[in-house]
């Protein structure tokens, strides 16, 4: 089996932490007086914090000081983290945990290549953290997805040419970014979202081991 590498994206891959993102935008819009549907929520996949408060508050017809942008921003985090810190395995997305343990098996090193900045903590409260070989996230990275920065910075950590990289994400900004990074991108998502990936599934129930396999082959 020549050397391949897997890198995961976290928030929609490997745990659904959208949900406490919404909770958490949603309060913020509320306290300032006006709402936050999901709809708007799915259009804040893969954006950073920062341009999240910016698209939320101009959905408001809000202005904020600079101070108060600061602080709004802040706030949505603490709020955020109140639900990450009642996390536990039991977060881990239905068919993840297969993957990882194959990958585990057979040596197959895997990355993590996330926007969040609060990964690694994440990461501890489901007791998966050990098992990367390198973990690269927000506080590592200075461009957005979908520029590749993320996806190269971890397999130069891997020391694992992009080209031998399968990336598993499911925003278009990051399926964009594996692709710009020349790595395989895998979707895990709906189709008519993610068709610029070159292999999209549903979720992790829908890949088989006999999937992984060939792919690590090719």
């Amino acid at each position: 089996m020549s050397q391949k590498a897997i890198i995961f994206d976290l928030d929609g891959v490997i745990v659904d932490t959208a949900k406490f993102h919404f909770l958490a935008w949603k309060k913020l819009a509320n306290d300032l007086g006006f709402d936050f549907t999901k709809e708007q929520n799915e259009e804040l996949k893969g954006v950073s914090r920062v341009d999240s408060l910016k698209k939320i508050l101009n959905w408001g017809n809000k202005e904020l000081s600079e101070e108060e942008f600061n602080r709004q921003m802040q706030l949505k985090n603490e709020n955020y983290l109140s639900y990450v810190n009642e996390m536990d395995k039991g977060e881990v997305l239905p068919g993840v945990q297969k993957v990882l343990d194959y990958l585990e098996e057979n040596n197959i090193p895997y990355a993590l290549g996330s926007a969040s900045k609060n990964a690694r903590h994440i990461l501890e409260k489901i007791d998966l953290k050990d098992g990367f070989s390198a973990i690269v996230d927000g506080t590592d990275v200075s461009k957005a997805k979908p520029d590749p920065e993320v996806f190269l910075i971890a397999a130069e950590k891997l020391n694992v040419a992009p080209q031998k990289c399968i990336v598993f994400e499911d925003s278009v900004a990051g399926v964009q970014a594996a692709n710009k990074g020349e790595m395989t991108s895998i979707g895990i998502g709906e189709e008519k979202t993610l068709h610029e990936a070159d292999y999209i599934f549903n979720d992790f129930t829908e890949i088989s081991i006999e999937f992984l396999k060939n792919l690590l082959q090719k």
